[in-house]
């Protein structure tokens, strides 16, 4: 059993910047890669960011468009901690972020699908 426990969410005024953190535990942690997906009111949870975990692209990031040059994930190993660094926050940034950990294959690195550990969820609101 894997558990996802975030943390770092809050209010913050658009141009700012704020810093996710998600920490696994568990007796078996074999995920491949974890990373970050949101979702805002209305919307379909969409990919944020994904960090490899193990294999020839351990550490190789992804990113979506439309967080690309505005996120930076980062990892400690030791910790099994991911941290998704976020700035120049807009309005539409705001949702719920979950935190996902699994083993995807490349087709579904930044699909839902590829992910079967997840976080409870923390709310990210930037106000205008």
């Amino acid at each position: 059993q894997v558990q996802l426990l975030e943390s770092g969410g809050g209010t913050v005024q658009a141009g700012g910047s704020l810093r996710l953190s998600c920490r696994a535990s568990g007796s078996s942690f074999g995920a491949h890669a974890m990373g970050w997906f949101r979702q805002a009111p209305g919307k379909d949870r969409e990919f944020v960011a994904t960090i490899r975990w193990s294999g020839g692209s351990y550490g190789n990031t992804y990113y979506a468009d439309s967080v690309k040059g505005r996120a930076s994930l980062s990892r400690d190993r030791a910790i099994n901690t991911i941290y998704l660094d976020m700035s120049n926050l807009k309005p539409e940034d705001t949702a719920v972020y979950y935190c996902a950990a699994g083993r995807p294959i490349t087709s579904t690195l930044a699909t839902q699908r590829g992910y079967g550990y997840w976080g409870q969820g923390t709310q990210v609101t930037v106000s205008s």
